[in-house]
């Protein structure tokens, strides 16, 4: 049977139009838990995040004996570490990128999700082993892409080249200024690494073994093991017309003591692509990358507390479903049941197959 074409972009824009104002809707998790529809996690700590919420607890341990930790991806939208409100269809379109990076990269970099027969792709709740994190976040980079975070090496390069320095010293690593253009391609793939925290900042590994936040034995199988997952995806875009521009992994050490991946992989928050025409160079647009990754809703913002208006969050839904049509090549198709149903389907699911 042949598989059914990838959704036009108007097609993408009517299914946004009908559905985005209420695909969001619905209880959290810990809502959910303490109006009773879910028993067995009554007793459980709910964790609410940024972007996911975790649920664990003694009472939330795998037949084998390891402590489960069960993730619950929502549609909230995070940049500069303020929550803008909610993007239709957000996540169930990462749960689907997530899981098709994962399969790709998981004999390279680890992971601590478990298998669920009859789970869907589309699930937005994710079963993993509970995990002692690394507190650190891994960032490659493959080109200096433009970008409005400080942690970034594009403002850095920036504050340098102001300062009339002629070489950056960024997380241990030394580049020369005037080498470096705006959305260029890097002199090799860089690890810039950068702290867990209020406020996260970019440092170097002998840093971050200062501080305690992992050995150096560590850092290396992190480092190693991420730069074999990232040559992996550059290969498996390329043939998608994409090109891998940089990405940021979070691990943790399991019961085993192995350091495995401990967050979603890949996905178009955690990661930039870039599209490239057919001859294999960047496509631009306005003399910028066509690129799919949260940079686009980071454009957006234009006040310091704003919250996206039901427009600009349909706006954000389209690029995310165009974008995972590219990365997968296939036909985004949403679970259009009310979430509540869905969460509560894939809980009981989970629960019954690994406890």
């Amino acid at each position: 049977m042949t598989a059914a074409a990838p959704l036009s972009i108007t097609e993408i824009q009517e299914l946004v139009a009908e559905h985005g104002a209420t695909v969001s809707l619905g209880r959290s998790i810990g809502e959910l838990i303490a109006d009773g529809e879910l028993p067995r996690l009554a007793n459980a700590t709910v964790l609410k995040g940024k972007v996911s919420d975790s649920v664990f607890g003694e009472s939330l341990v795998a037949a084998d004996g390891r402590e489960l930790r069960l993730m619950f991806r929502n549609n909230r939208i995070s940049t500069h570490d303020v929550n803008r409100g909610a993007i239709p269809f957000k996540d169930q379109v990462l749960a689907l990128n997530h899981d098709h990076m994962r399969r790709l990269v998981s004999g390279a970099i680890g992971t601590s999700q478990f298998e669920v027969p009859g789970l869907a792709a589309t699930s937005t709740v994710i079963p993993a082993e509970n995990l002692e994190l690394v507190m650190l976040e891994n960032v490659l980079r493959r080109y200096m892409a433009k970008s409005s975070t400080s942690t970034s090496l594009y403002q850095h390069w920036l504050a340098a080249k102001q300062s009339g320095a002629r070489v950056l010293r960024f997380a241990g690593h030394e580049l020369a200024v005037n080498s470096l253009e705006p959305n260029g391609c890097l002199p090799y793939l860089l690890d810039t690494p950068s702290s867990k925290a209020a406020v996260d900042e970019t440092m170097d590994a002998e840093q971050l073994v200062a501080m305690g936040v992992c050995t150096e034995g560590q850092y290396a199988q992190i480092r190693n093991s991420s730069l074999m997952a990232f040559g992996i995806v550059t290969e498996h875009l390329r043939e998608r017309g994409m090109v891998l521009v940089d990405t940021k992994t979070e691990h943790g050490i399991n019961r085993a003591g192995e350091i495995v991946a401990a967050d979603e992989l890949y996905t178009m928050d955690s990661s930039r692509f870039w599209r490239l025409n057919d001859a294999g160079e960047l496509l631009t647009r306005d003399g910028e990358p066509v690129s799919f990754s949260k940079e686009f809703a980071r454009g957006m913002v234009t006040e310091h507390d704003q919250q996206f208006t039901q427009a600009q969050a349909n706006e954000i839904a389209v690029r995310y479903i165009e974008g995972l049509q590219h990365l997968l090549g296939v036909r985004f198709v949403p679970d259009l049941r009310p979430r509540d149903e869905r969460l509560v389907e894939s809980v009981n699911l989970i629960l019954d197959s690994l406890t």
